[in-house]
């Protein structure tokens, strides 16, 4: 699943050590911006890389698993992110500043044509 988010928080580190050796996981609040935002905790594991770069205020298109267990009669899901692209601003090209013109004072002396010209023009 995919979604574009706002880092919204960013938590605290959390580390510690399994069967498989050491582990570090930090979760981060990804805003939604939508006309009700909500909010989406997803979990880094081991992507210290990823959180590092990330900082509150940025908009991100996120790539996570989301995965529901069970223990002892309870359900817990996880959302863990597996990549993470952050959306950078398409620049406009700058366009220069427009000089500013002299208002025309008197009308020039080709527009002060009299009514007896003929005008060839079809419209």
């Amino acid at each position: 699943m995919e979604f574009e988010g706002v880092v919204y928080k960013i938590m605290p580190p959390t580390s510690g050590t399994s069967a498989r050796g050491e582990w570090k996981r930090q979760d981060v609040i990804f805003e939604l911006p939508q006309e009700f935002s909500r909010k989406i905790c997803v979990t880094f594991f081991n992507k210290e890389s990823d959180v590092a770069m990330l900082r509150e205020g940025m908009t991100c298109t996120v790539s996570v698993n989301i995965e529901s267990r069970e223990f002892n009669g309870r359900w817990y899901t996880d959302v863990r992110a597996w990549r993470i692209q952050p959306k950078t601003a398409e620049a406009a090209p700058a366009m220069p500043p427009m000089p500013d013109v002299p208002p025309v004072e008197s009308e020039p002396s080709y527009a002060a044509g009299g009514a007896s010209e003929v005008d060839d023009l079809p419209f």
